[in-house]
């Protein structure tokens, strides 16, 4: 008898979203699909609101990655006070920003395997739920959870160093910063106490990278073959390939390795990328418009940027990605739980790079911003800890926000994750009469496997759809309005 299997809410993710399985008379998976269920719609009420206040505003989106959209949104605003972006800004303003988004990045990629993916590896799939969490790892792999601690707090005292607060800051303003670092703030950083100090930050980084290489070694069938396909993957990277998680420009690789978008100017990144919005999700599928709808679309974030990055230009991180693309002798990387060991590179590359700018002198600099010839539009990219954020503004003469659009990380993210989705249950589910809940959760895993904030993601392209029904006593429709 054919039947339906719903996972609401889907867990340790962030946001709301659920998925769907439709099964035949046969116990085949014939339909699987994740909807995301919520809906925020900050691209309209954005709209009339001064431009100096987006970055703000936006970040308003979601508590667990404020200061990618925070980011995004005044990389946009750079463009619209004339000063454009990376090299535009004064050597300060840059660092600062830069010192910001690694914090964030670190203490982001921390949060998530630390307390959401790796209770599912400490414990299995398929163990009782009651100890598969972070309360369970706390209780029985008390050193680890405590660096998973310790590492975000580190992430989020930089965030405050620079932003002002942990979340929801308003350090970084159209053309540049409002602050700098102080020489104590610095020596903080660098000189903290046991194990608040960026080397103990570096060696940790280390120590997970050895712990998920651990697991892999013991687990190597579950780990390359769990939602594992092919795809195209799309990141910034800098001028010279390197990888560059603040600024850069737009290139893609299929899944052989060969670059389908060339290097480009994310200005103009409307001409090279599509929106498909479609009727079961609140979230837009992305795809390259050169490819189309069926095959243009892309993976982003730790793992796409391993395999669009020529290479890492931090010494230990690099030694890292040399490692993980041997794994599969150059070429792209599709492997989805791979996604971990891609996180924790990054992680690493963090703590490098803000043990880089802690030492240069700029980051305790007093020239802060720069303006110059104003402009009408403006677009901000970032890489954000799960990927390629959008962020797209344009103003009128009142200065005032007349059109908005963000595409973010997990929105880039929106056709592979079905696909794992996918993937997943009919490897778990298919033949099966009877769905435990082992085989529900590993539907999670894949999701999890792509750190999602649904909460970022809930937004439509056009007007959200209304309809009101009458019903009598007994529930019958008396009449039904819709609009859209």
């Amino acid at each position: 008898m054919p039947k339906k299997i719903t996972i609401e809410p889907v867990t340790r993710v962030e946001g709301h979203g659920k998925v769907t399985i439709h099964m035949d008379d046969s116990n085949q998976v014939v339909q699987s699909r994740l909807h995301i269920v919520e809906f925020r719609g900050f691209e309209r009420f954005i709209q009339g609101r001064p431009y100096w206040e987006a970055p703000v505003l936006v970040q308003r989106l979601c508590g667990i990655c404020p200061v990618s959209h925070h980011l995004a949104a005044a990389k946009a605003m750079d463009e619209i006070v004339g000063a454009g972006t990376g090299d535009g800004l004064t050597p300060t303003g840059e660092k600062m920003r830069r010192l910001m988004h690694y914090g964030q990045i670190f203490q982001s990629h921390a949060l998530h395997f630390f307390h959401l993916a790796s209770p599912d590896m400490l414990f299995g799939i398929e163990a009782d739920p009651n100890i598969r969490n972070i309360i369970g790892v706390a209780l029985e792999h008390q050193d680890l959870a405590v660096q998973g601690v310790m590492m975000r707090k580190f992430g989020q005292e930089v965030i405050q160093a620079t932003a002002g607060k942990k979340i929801h800051g308003t350090g970084a303003i159209p053309g540049g910063m409002n602050k700098s670092l102080t020489p104590e703030e610095r020596d903080s950083f660098l000189l903290g106490k046991d194990p608040l100090n960026v080397d103990k930050m570096i060696e940790w980084s280390l120590g997970a990278l050895d712990f998920f290489k651990s697991y892999h070694s013991q687990n190597r069938e579950l780990v390359d073959n769990f939602a594992n396909f092919p795809s195209s993957h799309l990141s910034l990277v800098r001028k010279d390939g390197a990888m560059d998680l603040y600024h850069g420009v737009l290139r893609a690789v299929d899944a052989e390795g060969k670059k389908i978008l060339h290097d480009v100017d994310y200005q103009k990144y409307y001409e090279y990328i599509g929106e498909e919005v479609r009727s079961w999700s609140y979230m837009k599928f992305p795809f390259l418009k050169e490819y189309g709808k069926e095959k243009g679309w892309y993976r982003v974030g730790p793992l796409a940027r391993m395999n669009t990055a020529d290479f890492i230009p931090t010494p230990l991180a690099q030694k890292e990605h040399e490692i993980f693309r041997a794994y599969t002798n150059g070429k792209p990387n599709g492997m989805s739980m791979h996604m971990h060991w891609a996180r924790l590179i990054e992680i690493l590359h963090s703590a490098e790079m803000m043990k880089e700018l802690l030492y240069d002198p700029d980051i305790t600099g007093d020239q802060l911003v720069t303006k110059g010839n104003k402009q009408y539009e403006g677009v901000g990219l970032i890489e954000a800890p799960r990927g390629t954020l959008f962020h797209h503004y344009r103003i009128n003469e009142d200065d005032q926000i007349d059109m908005a659009n963000l595409i973010v990380s997990t929105t880039n993210n929106n056709t592979p994750m079905n696909l794992a989705v996918e993937s997943v249950a009919k490897d778990y589910m298919n033949g099966h009469a009877v769905i435990s809940e082992g085989m529900m959760n590993a539907v999670e895993v894949a999701i999890r496997a792509y750190d999602p904030c649904l909460s970022c993601a809930t937004h439509a392209l056009g007007k959200m759809p209304l309809e009101i029904k009458i019903l009598d006593k007994s529930g019958n429709i008396l009449d039904k309005k819709r609009s859209s």
